[in-house]
């Protein structure tokens, strides 16, 4: 897909409803989408606006092992309620293989090598190869400008994502926490607020699924 065709969606896009994108974007796909998840807080919003639509597409999921136990009920609520296509995909090495490796404690956030060594073992490796399997041609997000300040002047809802060779799209862009618990609240999803991702650390931190790493050369 090309600049022009690229602007043009997100030309038509301006003033739709994420329910509006997710159908461009499934019109798109052909059959070949996917929506990604971390089952962090509000993510049954993204899942809830996907299934609506086309309730098969696949969930992908890197589990990297070192979720809280209040993530993992999160997602299972998610996959009974929503009855998700829910693709896990796990690393090569296992979370007590790592941690027993690399001090037996997640990374905390200001301890940039480690977590970062952790995403790209523990969470880009898994999610890499679920990607080269899947193969989507859309690849749904539930990105927000507000998570990102940094990166939010550059987000729109189409992009083309070079890295995947597909589309992706980001519906729920512009929508702050009293959007996404109004949509929670009328359609009566799950929600989970306890959640930590040693491959982030804190919100200014990429884990790398959207940009690069800050200790990755150029």
């Amino acid at each position: 897909m090309n600049p022009d065709q690229i602007q043009a969606l997100n030309d038509a896009a301006r003033g739709q409803s994420p329910q509006a994108i997710i159908q461009t974007a499934l019109a798109q796909a052909a059959g070949g989408a996917v929506v990604t998840t971390n089952f962090r807080p509000y993510e049954a919003v993204i899942l809830h606006l996907v299934a609506e639509q086309q309730g098969d597409v696949p969930v992908l999921w890197v589990d990297h092992g070192t979720n809280l136990p209040e993530t993992y009920v999160f997602a299972e609520k998610c996959r009974e309620q929503l009855a998700l296509n829910l693709k896990p995909y796990l690393p090569k090495m296992t979370a007590a293989h790592w941690l027993a490796l690399n001090g037996g404690q997640v990374p905390m956030p200001d301890e940039v090598e480690r977590v970062e060594s952790f995403s790209r073992i523990m969470k880009l490796e898994p999610f890499e190869r679920g990607m080269r399997e899947l193969a989507p041609k859309v690849w749904i997000t539930a990105l927000r400008k507000e998570q990102n300040p940094q990166r939010s002047a550059t987000l729109q809802p189409f992009m083309w994502d070079a890295k995947f060779n597909c589309l992706k799209v980001n519906p729920i862009l512009d929508w702050t926490p009293v959007e996404m618990d109004a949509y929670l609240g009328e359609h009566k999803l799950p929600n989970e607020r306890t959640y930590y991702d040693p491959a982030k650390g804190d919100e200014k931190h990429e884990c790398g699924l959207h940009a690069k790493l800050v200790t990755d050369k150029a």
